[in-house]
């Protein structure tokens, strides 16, 4: 289930999804410019920004829209009978490492200060759609991750067979 966006006529909505990518400055006060087409059309939905250690080129920010997030809940509240340390830790770092953000009137979102830092995200930022969701990346890395998704792109699509 995916959060919509109203149509023109408001009489029907269509599902958003999170693709292609964007390259976008950050201004001094680390606000980035979320794409039209990624924003909610209700003014109260709150995205869920996430510091993702994930990746071996380095840290990015992991966005997710309010559906994601309560998937994401739903999957570690399932998980809590086969290891509840382990469930216990990974929703203690991910609360301590995440934020709800809104975007304001210009269709901006503040990267916190200590998040920006983590995703080493400065004076860019490259904003990359996963259909579901998205990531928000330090121009640098995300090129090492791209040449590497390249390279596995190949065996990926075998899923899709």
């Amino acid at each position: 289930m995916y959060y919509t966006r109203m149509m023109p006529d408001e009489s029907a909505s269509a599902p958003v999804y999170y693709n292609s990518l964007y390259k976008h400055g950050v201004d001094g006060k680390r606000r980035v410019q979320i794409p039209a087409k990624w924003r909610p059309a209700q003014p109260d939905i709150e995205f869920t920004l996430i510091v993702w250690p994930k990746s071996s080129h380095g840290t990015c920010l992991r966005v997710l829209p309010p559906e994601q997030m309560d998937k994401l809940m739903a999957t570690l509240d399932a998980k809590s009978n086969d290891d509840p340390k382990k469930v216990t830790t990974l929703k203690r770092v991910i609360g301590s490492m995440s934020v709800q953000a809104a975007l304001d009137k210009a269709g901006r979102i503040c990267l916190p200060e200590e998040m920006a830092k983590a995703a080493g995200i400065k004076k860019a930022a490259v904003l990359v759609g996963l259909l579901d969701r998205f990531e928000i990346w330090n121009p640098k890395r995300f090129a090492e991750v791209q040449a590497e998704d390249q390279v596995m792109a190949a065996e990926a699509f075998t899923m899709m067979e």
